[in-house]
């Protein structure tokens, strides 16, 4: 099997490890179901959040000590969000960054009720 991202420059993927290209793809199909489920802005803010987690990943990776394809892996994983956060600008889905659960809670704790319409009384 080929490491080979859809829609991705196949010379910048061919440096990345197998385990890395999977994740991006899991990451890619759970964002399209959360599309489905709770709309595109959260479904770009989930994806966000788990492509820097994986960053993160790799680059600590990298300093526990060399390996070969680490470097490929972060150059990897950082054309995949900036790829997402060209989505994201160009289809107006929101902040960029993954909002924090806290403040998702917030904004439906303080919604306002309104009325029950067409009542008769």
């Amino acid at each position: 099997m080929g490491n080979v991202l859809h829609g991705a420059d196949s010379s910048r993927t061919s440096s990345a490890s197998d385990e890395v290209i999977d994740a991006i793809a899991e990451i890619e199909m759970l964002r399209r179901e959360t599309q489905k489920e709770a709309g595109l802005s959260a479904s770009y803010r989930s994806a966000l959040g788990k492509l820097h987690e994986l960053l993160d990943r790799e680059k600590g990776a990298l300093q526990q000590g060399p390996a070969a394809g680490q470097a490929g892996n972060i150059e990897v994983v950082t054309i995949e969000i900036e790829k997402l956060k060209g989505q994201v600008a160009a289809t107006g889905g929101g902040s960029a960054t993954p909002a924090a659960p806290a403040q998702k809670k917030a904004s439906w704790q303080y919604a306002r009720r309104n009325p029950a319409r067409n009542k008769t009384g």
